[in-house]
C-alpha cells in the first residue's frame, strides 16, 4: 500500500523543518551538545520492569491537537499532565513534539520530563539523523521511527536506529502491517510499536494488533498503540498477551488524566 497522503504530507514538512533547523544549529555543533545531555532513564527497561512485574506497562501521551480530531486538550499544562500520569500508574510517557500538524513542542518535552522521573517518548516524526541528536539533546530517552515512512529507504530506518542506540536512545519502532513489520524486525531493538488506526481512513481497529501478533519473536515487547478506551479493550488485549499500552486521546479528554488511566489499567 502507498504511504498514506497525510504522511507523505508530514515527512514533506520534516524534510523542511530539519533544514531549516540545521541552519540555526548545525549537526556538528547539536552533537557537542550531546556532552550536556541529562542522562538517560531506560525506557525500555521500565517497560520491562513493568512486565516482570505482571502489571499493565502504559505509556501516557501529551497531547494537545491532532490533525484528524483537532484539538484535544484547551487545558492544556504538561508538567501537571505528566505528574497526573505519574501518580496514575504511567511506565513512561510519550510527548508531542510536531509543531505544524499536532500543536506540539519541544518545549512540552522538557517541561514534562523535568515534572517526573519518568522516561519519556519523543512523539514526532523522525527522518533525519538531525532529529535523532536533537531528540537527546532535548532529554528524550527514546525516539519513535514509523515503518511506513521508510518503506522506499528501509536501510536508512536501520541507520537512525543504529545511531539512536549508539548515544543512549531507546527506540519504539511503529507499523501498521505485515510488510512495515517485516521492515521493523529486520532492525534490531526491543519495541515493536502496532498502530490501531489506519492511516489512510484514520478508522480504527484492535484487529491490527491481534493480526500481527503471531509474527513477533518472543524477544521484542510489543506496544499497542491507539483505539484503547475502555477496560474491555484492556482486558481484551491482555488475554492476548499485549500488555503493554501507548494511549494519549482517551486520556488527554479526561478531567483527571491519571486518574482516567488508573481506572483504566488497575485490574
Amino acid at each position: 500500500m502507498s504511504t498514506p497522503t497525510i504522511l507523505r504530507r508530514i515527512l514533506a514538512r520534516k524534510h523542511e523543518e530539519v533544514a531549516e533547523r540545521s541552519r540555526a544549529r548545525s549537526l556538528p555543533e547539536l552533537r557537542a551538545a550531546l556532552a550536556d545531555a541529562p542522562p538517560v532513564r531506560g525506557f525500555a527497561d521500565a517497560l520491562a520492569r513493568r512486565l516482570a512485574s505482571g502489571a499493565n506497562a502504559v505509556i501516557a501521551e501529551i497531547k494537545k491537537a491532532s490533525p484528524s480530531r483537532g484539538l484535544i486538550r484547551a487545558d492544556f499544562d504538561p508538567p501537571a499532565l505528566a505528574r497526573s500520569y505519574e501518580r496514575g500508574g504511567a511506565a513512561c510517557l510519550s510527548v508531542l513534539t510536531d509543531v505544524d500538524f499536532f500543536q506540539g513542542a519541544d518545549a512540552y518535552l522538557q517541561a514534562a520530563r523535568a515534572a517526573v522521573a519518568l522516561p519519556v517518548l519523543r512523539k514526532d516524526f523522525t527522518v533525519d539523523a538531525y532529529q535523532v541528536v536533537e531528540a537527546r539533546v532535548l532529554g528524550a530517552d527514546c525516539v519513535l521511527l514509523i515503518a511506513a515512512a521508510f518503506r522506499e529507504q528501509p536501510a536508512l530506518m536501520g541507520e537512525l536506529a543504529a545511531l539512536a542506540a549508539g548515544i543512549g536512545l531507546d527506540v519504539l519502532i511503529e507499523v501498521h502491517d505485515a510488510a512495515e513489520l517485516d521492515l521493523a524486525l529486520a532492525v534490531p531493538g526491543r519495541l515493536i510499536g502496532i498502530n490501531n488506526r489506519d492511516l489512510h481512513t484514520f478508522e480504527t481497529s484492535l484487529d491490527t494488533t491481534y493480526g500481527l501478533l503471531a509474527r513477533i519473536p518472543a524477544d521484542r515487547i510489543v506496544v499497542t498503540e491507539s483505539g484503547i478506551g475502555s477496560a474491555a479493550d484492556v482486558a481484551a488485549m491482555r488475554a492476548h498477551g499485549v500488555r503493554a499500552f501507548l494511549v494519549g486521546e482517551s486520556l488527554m479528554r479526561a478531567p483527571d488524566p491519571g486518574a482516567r488511566l488508573r481506572e483504566l489499567f488497575t485490574p
